[in-house]
């Protein structure tokens, strides 16, 4: 009965130290995986770089900052350039022949770098007209504190300012339809200063 017993807690034992090497090596592969998949991404965002800019950092208004997005976001919207959902003039043939796994690859690279902000010069007073505005309507509630964004929601804090305005009026306009109804129904009542004052804000979030 006794040796029945050491026999059980022995194998147990053994069982419990296979679980922990299998648990060791794959965690020491997800360090190897995530870096071809930056190193993949860091290739194939080359051609990015004449809009989005260095490491996704626009320094133009019609483009936006992709550094430090959300990679689900990105995948997401290049999926839905690639698929007609979204239309863009520029975007819409650079996706069109993007693969799933090059649509994840250049999210996964753009996700890992740091956003470099272009602070516009807007007023303190539209800043505060602005986070006021943000409150009303209850933005935070998807683009979380300090409009970080999460999964699918956008970061968009530190946004350039023209982009931020440009994306506001086409959801407003219905020119942009690629967010479930959720973004036309926030904007449907945002005058053309209510618009200002929000990308005012949170271009100047840091």
């Amino acid at each position: 009965m006794m040796g029945r017993k050491l026999r059980a807690a022995a194998n147990s034992t053994r069982r419990a130290w296979i679980a922990l090497l299998w648990g060791s090596f794959a965690v020491a592969w997800l360090p190897s995986t995530a870096h071809a998949d930056a190193e993949a991404g860091k290739a194939k965002a080359q051609v990015c770089v004449a809009c989005h800019g260095p490491m996704g950092n626009s320094t133009s208004g019609d483009y936006p900052i992709l550094a430090g997005q959300s990679a689900r976001y990105i995948y997401l919207e290049l999926k839905d350039f690639k698929e007609g959902r979204r239309s863009d003039p520029r975007m819409s043939p650079m996706a069109a022949n993007l693969s799933k796994e090059d649509m994840q690859d250049l999210a996964d690279y753009f996700a890992a770098q740091t956003l470099v902000s272009v602070p516009n010069k807007s007023d303190a007073a539209s800043i505060e007209a602005g986070r006021k505005k943000a409150a009303e309507v209850l933005c935070t509630m998807c683009h979380l504190g300090g409009f970080a964004g999460q999964n699918e929601i956008p970061r968009v804090s530190g946004q350039q300012y023209p982009y931020i305005v440009k994306q506001l009026q086409d959801f407003r306009s219905h020119t942009r339809t690629n967010d479930a109804g959720n973004m036309t129904s926030v904007t449907r009542n945002l005058t053309d200063d209510d618009i200002r004052n929000l990308a005012a804000y949170i271009n100047n979030l840091q």
